[in-house]
């Protein structure tokens, strides 16, 4: 088994795979700010409380590590929105210091879990596969897209194996209902508090939307440690469902009748993107069946109301 150094290891994600990678018996360290309770049900061989910005952090955390995840955002994607040179100035830039340090250590391998659907932009095919020209139209994708450039650089130039993971839209417990980001729980959340859900469009609008433990499952395959044939693999459900059918989720889980508000849907929204996984079962095996989206809907709906 492995050293495993998990970078944000305490967020929605990464909280999930640091528990798989502890089940499956490997020495894992998390790295994370902690400014909330921790996450993960697992013990973790380390708990480190760092600052992703803080050089000297990030070099004690990676220091004697096997293997690394990525998995730190400074922001999300309406954040990036508001300001695209926080993004450049905190997720590009320390994670372009992450992969020097990882380069000039013992890191044998460096998984960067990069965004699936915003970061190919509007697309001919509705399901999309990595060869696919990425087509970023908004700054966190854009952002996404240069640390994914930059970790292929370190590779090329100073020889850190590394392995881009494009996940699309994970969702389920541990995701907070109160952040700009995870549509099934803000909208579960707001059906708890008899709030109305804004839809953004007509609700057509189409995302690959894969349960967490699923994600977390598929990110840290244990095929995977050691990268594959590839340097970018998709991971997702491999098809979408639009907000009319998650709503529908919704009723059907909870039976309630929600109260839908429109609005017109940003110019950076991707209006319809599903993530084709052949590659990854190719290179890696077809996984057990993914949890379906109403069994999915009803776990989250448990966790918003606390059950």
């Amino acid at each position: 088994m492995s050293r495993v150094l998990v970078i944000g290891g305490n967020g929605f994600v990464g909280s999930y795979v640091v528990d798989e990678l502890v089940r499956a018996g490997h020495e894992v360290t998390v790295f994370d700010r902690f400014s909330g309770a921790q996450r993960f049900a697992e013990r973790p061989h380390r708990v480190i409380a760092g600052d992703f910005l803080n050089v000297g952090d990030l070099e004690a955390a990676v220091s004697g590590q096997e293997i690394v995840y990525h998995l730190l955002s400074t922001t999300t994607p309406a954040s990036a929105e508001r300001d695209p040179l926080l993004d450049i100035r905190t997720n590009v830039t320390g994670s372009i210091e992450l992969f020097r340090i990882a380069a000039e250590t013992s890191v044998q391998h460096l998984y960067f879990v990069s965004t699936g659907g915003a970061i190919y932009g509007e697309q001919d095919d509705v399901i999309v596969d990595e060869t696919a020209l990425p087509q970023p139209i908004s700054p966190y994708a854009i952002g996404k897209l240069a640390i994914e450039n930059y970790l292929a650089y370190f590779e090329r130039v100073h020889g850190l194996r590394s392995t881009v993971l494009r996940l699309s839209n994970p969702y389920g417990p541990r995701q907070s209902p109160t952040r700009k980001q995870g549509v099934i729980p803000i909208f579960l959340r707001n059906v708890s508090l008899g709030m109305p859900l804004t839809v953004y469009g007509d609700g057509g609008m189409e995302r690959d939307y894969i349960y967490v433990e699923d994600a977390a499952r598929l990110l840290t395959t244990p095929q995977l440690v050691g990268g594959g044939e590839h340097h970018v693999y998709n991971v997702g459900s491999g098809h979408s469902h639009t907000l009319d059918e998650i709503i529908d989720s919704i009723r059907r889980v909870t039976g309630v009748e929600p109260r839908i508000e429109h609005r017109p849907a940003p110019s950076t929204f991707v209006e319809h993107i599903a993530l084709s996984t052949d590659r990854f079962d190719r290179d890696f095996g077809a996984v057990a069946p993914l949890v379906d989206l109403d069994e999915g809907v009803r776990r989250t709906w448990l966790a918003v109301k606390g059950e």
